[in-house]
């Protein structure tokens, strides 16, 4: 099987937009890389009385239409080249829902599964002590990502406050409520996605009362989106996977009791009324709506052929390499590429950080409002772009992303 480094993916993706878009050497140079990256190391003390060093990244990949924004993973697999790739999609991610921020990310080489809550209180301290120099609420904020929590952002943010003397809230978004955190940001990302399969399905004449959904990753965005996809539209789960294995009933699951279940057991497996599917074979399935909501690269050459869904909407990021997007296209799957699809987070996140400047909080349902707005204009354009060039909806994601990056940095004279 094919290893793919999800940073040359990305580059790969925009060298693509950037040819359409006929950028200049240089435009095209500065886009493919990012502006700063900083590789830290993390001494912490374990609860045995050991001293472990972490290795850990921040990376800013463009903020030429403003501050940069990102979430920052604990993963025992996480590489600098995972993380250049996260920041410059946060940077597409941000343009495409044409709000003001760029992109960033960060990441600890971790398994915080082993590691108490005293333990990871302490690395998350000391992440903020070598990376609080970079980051501020007018440079860089911070989020939560994989294995991260709105408890690890509070220590974070308390963290950064303390090395500041202000009370920079918003130099962390993703927090708890009572500090600062925004209504409706738990289940944004899933949120947003679905205002955009609300669209697709419109367009595809696909009635989502009823619909079959199967969800690959079962973690924070792919539970919500198997607990909204019920709530909202009163589809039907027919399968869900994680880590440690996947489970399957054509009668459909109730999503609600899967999360309890994970919470009581660690996995989805073993879910009672339900059999034992694989992931491969729940990528497969022929469903209405298919969710990759894990991690990169589950979607390759070697598969595409066998997708059988007729939308694929990207929870995760990077879920879909280069080359199986031409297999998807050609046989009318409908992707709703990753970075459109998922920046219901980040759009409510950069809510939060909106409400901490004018010290407000907005309710729950002015939040949705918003999303909704943001996340259907979006989607439109992007697929105006799409039917305009005949291309598929990742390559006009790009056109449109990249151009409005392309525009302010040409507009603020750097190239």
């Amino acid at each position: 099987m094919v290893e793919y480094n999800p940073f040359t993916v990305a580059q790969a993706e925009v060298d693509r937009a950037a040819d359409l878009l006929e950028l200049e050497p240089a435009m095209r140079e500065l886009l493919r890389w990012p502006l700063r990256e900083l590789q830290v190391r993390l001494p912490v003390h374990m609860d045995d009385g050991s001293v472990q060093v972490f290795e850990g990244f921040r990376i800013q990949h463009n903020d030429a239409r403003g501050p940069t924004k990102g979430g920052i993973r604990y993963h025992p697999a996480e590489t600098i080249d995972t993380v250049r790739a996260l920041a410059m999609w946060m940077t597409w991610k941000c343009a495409v829902v044409d709000i003001p921020l760029g992109g960033a990310k960060g990441g600890v080489i971790c398994n915080p599964k082993e590691m108490s809550e005293a333990e990871l209180e302490r690395l998350s301290r000391a992440y903020i002590g070598q990376v609080g120099r970079i980051i501020g609420p007018d440079r860089d904020i911070a989020a939560p990502d994989v294995y991260t929590t709105p408890q690890i952002m509070a220590w974070m943010m308390d963290e950064y406050c303390r090395l500041s003397g202000n009370s920079d809230f918003g130099a962390i978004t993703g927090k708890p409520l009572g500090i600062g955190g925004s209504l409706g940001r738990n289940d944004a990302t899933a949120r947003g996605g679905w205002y955009t399969v609300r669209e697709a399905a419109q367009e595809l004449d696909i009635d989502l009362g009823g619909a079959t959904i199967a969800v690959q990753g079962y973690g924070n965005a792919g539970s919500y989106t198997a607990i909204l996809g019920q709530q909202l539209f009163g589809c039907r789960i027919i399968a869900v996977s994680d880590s440690s294995g996947g489970i399957i009933n054509e009668a459909g699951l109730n999503a609600e009791a899967v999360l309890q279940h994970k919470a009581r057991t660690g996995s989805v497996a073993g879910f009672p009324a339900a059999d034992s599917i694989d992931n491969g074979e729940l990528l497969a399935l022929d469903v209405d709506v298919l969710w990759p909501a894990a991690l990169e690269n589950v979607i390759t050459a070697d598969n595409a052929a066998q997708i059988k869904a007729k939308i694929v909407a990207e929870a995760a990021n990077g879920p879909t390499t280069p080359e199986a997007d031409p297999i998807l296209y050609e046989n009318d799957i409908h992707v709703i590429p990753d970075f459109l699809c998922n920046a219901g987070g980040v759009t409510v996140s950069y809510f939060e950080m909106v409400q901490n400047a004018s010290r407000d909080q907005w309710s729950e349902e002015y939040v949705h409002q918003r999303l909704d707005k943001k996340m259907t204009e979006a989607y439109h354009t992007v697929g105006d772009v799409a039917n305009h060039h005949g291309v598929d909806m990742r390559t006009a994601a790009y056109l449109v992303a990249v151009q409005r990056v392309a525009e302010a940095v040409a507009l603020r004279g750097w190239v």
